[in-house]
């Protein structure tokens, strides 16, 4: 089985469905650092990740960005001292799509890649 952060985000437009609680349970195994919030009215899954300094926070926020400009399916980012929280929903539906489990997915990755080096 292909793992989440394998996948790349599918085309998606208006009227696409949001994800099933059921579905959605499914899915969080594979992100379990996350959490499903609602923000702004819509869920979304949210994370906070933790660095030493803002330098180290900044370059993290900065591969995200990058990642979903390669992925073309965009976040919330809120970047201080040592902190990134990020925010990953579908814009066009006002929810969760599998989409943005797959983002949240790529994004403990790229953590993963600055905590080793």
């Amino acid at each position: 089985m292909v793992k989440l952060y394998e996948r790349h985000c599918e085309p998606c437009g208006l009227g696409a469905s949001v994800v099933t609680r059921e579905e959605g349970d499914q899915l969080m195994i594979a992100i379990p650092a996350w959490h499903r919030e609602f923000h702004d009215g819509m869920e979304k899954l949210i994370r906070t990740f933790h660095f030493v300094g803002f330098k180290e926070a900044f370059n993290f926020t900065y591969k995200v960005a990058a990642l979903a400009e390669q992925e073309d399916h965009h976040p919330g980012i809120f970047t201080e001292w040592g902190k990134v929280t990020v925010y990953w929903w579908t814009h066009k539906i006002n929810g969760l799509h599998v989409n943005d489990f797959i983002m949240a997915a790529k994004t403990d990755i790229i953590a993963k890649s600055i905590e080793s080096s």
